[in-house]
């Protein structure tokens, strides 16, 4: 696996340490069991793998370069560069500007950039109609654009699909930037479809067995659809591709869900014609990351702590995932946790943060479940570690504690 080039303000040697223990008990990342630190009255389990991803590594990377490389001139990202506010913070003190927000609407007149302007595109890609338009200003693009692989994967999957006459389906959030360029791509090629969730999976399956009316199903999926999009013509062969930052198990469970509406209207005999095989476009960082949270889930704790940007959505969906087992914290930093034992939480339902007073339970040890998103640097994860410490005086020394968590892997 490459390595990438990461600031030293997003490293953390704690963190690290503990990564690199797991790494050399685990070479083949077969066991995802969680760490375990037990700190006396503070016992925390860090899941296996957590943190930046390949496709932010390489983000990071590039964004950087190119501020070092252009001291002294005007660099400008498309979007935020990752969904993090400490990474696209720091960027912007560095003078990186942002020329749209997250819905796609500008910030800076785009029309307004000379060809000489330096443009990255974000690690969640862009749509071909933005490339187009840059590249018709003179805008040289190939240089500065931190497309995350595996989204170029998923591309490339929906275009070899479409090559054999099947249309798309893309797993994701219509308003996201990821599913957006996805969309672009995909439609250039075939025509395309999103759907968000399992619950418009159901309904589109109902529309295509005939039990809901043609002309609603327009009305359905409005905004969702390529342009031309038909419900009979277009929904007789198709594969199912993803945001590459959605539940790996509900695009799965998407895919074979609609897999067997076909097998009932055209039968298993001739499903190769009609339903296209994309496994192999799940991003296996997410579905590492996933894998290894679910399976902390299974240990007995008191509460835990999801650390990540809000608009993040593979860190959404972390939360989503423990919140159905014990009461679950979606923070961006360490300075959510108060003195006063209140903590500050992004209330996903609601998209508002609300504050929940004494979060911590009066369990002895106190166990909590402390994990991140692909897009959270790990120096973020220690301070939200040691914060939690600094409520236990008595608590043994992080060093101490790491070492003593060596010998038992030993």
């Amino acid at each position: 696996m490459r390595k990438f080039d990461v600031p030293d303000q997003y490293k953390s040697n704690r963190i690290a340490q503990l990564k690199e223990l797991r790494k050399q008990q685990d070479p083949r990342k077969k066991d995802f069991s969680p760490s375990r630190l037990d700190f006396g009255p503070l016992q925390v389990l860090i899941p296996r793998h957590f943190g930046f991803c390949y496709g932010v590594e390489n983000a990071i990377e590039i964004a950087y370069k190119t501020l070092d490389k252009h001291p002294n001139e005007s660099i400008y990202f498309l979007s935020e560069m990752i969904h993090n506010p400490v990474v696209n913070d720091d960027l912007k003190k560095r003078g990186i500007q942002f020329l749209q927000n997250t819905k796609g609407e500008e910030l800076i007149p785009i029309d307004g950039l000379s060809k000489d302007s330096i443009v990255l595109i974000p690690a969640f890609g862009t749509s071909l109609e933005m490339k187009a338009r840059l590249k018709g200003m003179g805008i040289a693009l190939e240089e500065y654009d931190t497309t995350c692989p595996f989204v170029v994967k998923v591309w490339n999957k929906a275009e070899k699909i479409s090559k054999d006459g099947f249309s798309v389906i893309v797993h994701g959030k219509p308003e996201h930037e990821e599913t957006r360029a996805t969309f672009s791509h995909s439609a250039n090629a075939s025509p395309t479809l999103v759907l968000r969730n399992m619950e418009e999976a159901e309904a589109l399956a109902a529309f295509m067995k005939g039990e809901l009316a043609e002309e609603t199903f327009y009305q359905t999926f409005d905004g969702q659809m390529s342009k031309g999009f038909r419900l009979k013509k277009d929904l007789i062969k198709f594969g199912v591709v993803n945001q590459t930052t959605m539940l790996a198990s509900e695009t799965q469970g998407i895919a074979l869900y609609l897999r067997s509406v076909l097998v009932d209207i055209y039968g298993e005999e001739n499903i190769k014609q009609h339903f296209a095989d994309t496994r192999d476009t799940l991003c296996y960082a997410t579905n590492d990351n996933q894998s290894a949270n679910i399976r902390m889930l299974e240990e007995e704790a008191d509460l835990a702590i999801i650390v990540g940007g809000y608009n993040s959505s593979n860190t959404s969906h972390l939360l989503e995932l423990a919140e159905e087992k014990l009461p679950s914290y979606f923070v961006s930093g360490a300075e959510c946790i108060r003195a006063d034992r209140s903590i500050q939480h992004f209330d996903l339902a609601n998209k508002r943060e609300r504050t929940t007073a004494d979060f911590m339970q009066k369990s002895s040890p106190l166990k909590v479940m402390l994990t991140s998103g692909a897009s959270c640097p790990d120096t973020v994860v220690e301070e939200v570690l040691m914060k939690l410490l600094s409520f236990f005086p008595a608590a043994e020394d992080y060093d101490t504690v790491v070492q003593s968590y060596k010998s038992s892997l030993l």
